[in-house]
This record gives structure tokens, sequence and C-alpha cells, in this order.
């Protein structure tokens, strides 16, 4: 069942939990950085076609993470916005080390 979250605030701890798993945090890790490197090129050749590619490797890495390693069901498919919102705030986190991955 789906837990009713009243903010991004109440959330995130909920989403963290849901990935505790080292590998499942490096896939999304390595994810976030290809679809931050797709975005670039988007930019830099002017391609649209490289924004499909951030799309797809960053939620591929991610599920490959939730069902092979972490073996739960990705955020993403009951709160895509707070979901969307916490990979982006858990890579910051893993940058500036407040998160091990």
């Amino acid at each position: 069942m789906s837990q009713p979250f009243t903010s991004f605030r109440e959330f995130y701890p909920y989403y963290l939990g849901e990935h505790s798993n080292v590998v499942c945090r490096r896939l999304h890790y390595l994810g976030s950085t290809l679809a931050l490197a797709c975005l670039a090129l988007a930019v830099v050749q002017t391609n649209a076609w490289w924004l499909l590619g951030a799309l797809l490797s960053g939620y591929a890495c991610a599920w490959i993470g939730h069902f092979f390693f972490e073996k739960n069901r990705p955020a993403t498919f009951r709160h895509p916005f707070y979901s969307f919102a916490g990979d982006w705030v858990m890579f910051r986190d893993m940058l500036t080390g407040r998160i091990r991955f």
C-alpha cells in the first residue's frame, strides 16, 4: 500500500530506506551521472535525442539496482515526483559524503 506523504521532507527518509543496498545506490549514482552527461551532450550537440538517452540511462541503472540488488519496487512507480527529486537529493548527498556509496 502506498504511504501518503504531505511533503518531500517527510518522503525523503522513506526514500533512503528504499535504497539501503550499496550496489543499488551506486547504480543510482551511475545513472544520474550518465543522465547529466547525456544532458550536456544534448546541449553541446543541439541534439534532442540525447534527452532520451538521459532518461533511459538514469532509470535503467536505478531499476536494475532495485530489481536485482535491493529487491524492491522502485518508489518512482508510486511517488514519481518525490522520487525524481529524491534521486537528485541522494546524488548530492553522495557527492558531499553525507551518504556512503
